[in-house]
């Protein structure tokens, strides 16, 4: 199992250190892992964790790694075409394509889960006693959406929306990243076989995400605003977004779905630990394009019935 990249798509944009040091770290040890496999394992099933966002937001369904392209009177089918949208996201593009040839040219075998954005707090392990607990990123670089909205609503801080808040990405529960990893794993390639499964359970935009934690925050007596942000990323805000993911459904995965009471859940004990979060870690301040203007809040994102709408599971 791959788990050894540097995984945030904000830390890649930092500065030219940050994108060298991403590319080196996640293409570089991926090939190195490729030769040893070759050299020392062949038979090996590598599991090696992806990114949704390896395809970006193509204005048609997202299928699972690879595509049925019909063109000039031929067929076939090859690799989904990859908009990635930061250099972190690139370089796991570069790790599919030196996978998948691999696979093709030595009769490796591999599995890429392209996840999407992960949160939660608590597996069945970690809930069995408080000091199993582990990190929970809430920062800008590390932290990731629900997560981050969890934080700032628990102490205080305004929710961050990027732009719209239309953005719709992948998710799933950290306790169905772990049951999907062991699927793969029970379930292997074939040699030489470069399979694509997507990791992931629902679908959302970031507003419906900040809706839902501004429900239920409110009911567990939380005054909780929602704001939008100047968008620091270069990316579409209203866009088509449907993605397949029926091969780990298909193998048995049985998703935690999203709803008020996980969430309350998580903001209960992000609660307990409230006095470690620094709030300055919050604001965002990494941006996509050299020169942007500061990602500051602008007008809050007002209204009782936005606020109230029931985030549309897809």
């Amino acid at each position: 199992m791959h788990y050894a990249e540097q995984p945030s798509a904000p830390y890649s944009m930092i500065s030219r250190r940050h994108a060298v040091e991403t590319q080196v770290n996640n293409v570089v040890g991926t090939l190195n892992l490729l030769f040893a496999l070759r050299e020392h394992v062949p038979g090996c099933h590598l599991v090696k964790l992806g990114t949704m966002g390896e395809y970006g937001t193509p204005n048609i369904d997202i299928e699972e790694g690879y595509i049925e392209i019909e063109h000039g009177g031929r067929r076939d089918v090859l690799p989904f075409p990859k908009m990635p949208g930061s250099i972190y996201h690139l370089s796991k593009v570069h790790d599919s394509h030196n996978i998948h040839f691999a696979c093709r040219t030595w009769g490796l075998r591999a599995t890429d889960l392209n996840q999407g954005v992960v949160y939660g707090i608590h597996t069945e392990e970690t809930a069995l006693d408080e000091r199993l607990l582990t990190r929970f990123d809430y920062d800008e670089v590390f932290g990731t959406a629900l997560n981050r909205f969890c934080a700032q609503a628990v102490i205080g801080h305004p929710l961050t929306v990027y732009g719209t808040g239309t953005q719709i990405r992948s998710f799933l529960n950290l306790r169905d990243t772990l049951q999907c990893v062991g699927l793969a794993v029970s379930n292997p390639a074939g040699l030489g076989e470069f399979r694509v499964f997507n990791q992931f359970t629902e679908q959302f935009s970031i507003l419906e995400l900040a809706q839902l934690v501004s429900r239920a925050g409110r009911a567990l007596g939380y005054s909780v605003r929602v704001d939008s942000y100047v968008n620091p990323r270069v990316e579409a805000e209203n866009h088509y977004y449907n993605a397949v993911n029926d091969k780990l459904l298909a193998l048995g995965l049985e998703p935690h779905y999203l709803g008020d009471e996980l969430v309350q859940s998580m903001l209960r004990t992000i609660a307990r630990y409230s006095d470690r979060v620094n709030a300055e870690a919050i604001e965002p301040s990494v941006r996509w394009h050299p020169g942007e203007a500061e990602a500051v809040p602008g007008e809050a994102l007002r209204g009782e019935a936005l606020l109230d709408e029931t985030p549309r599971r897809r």
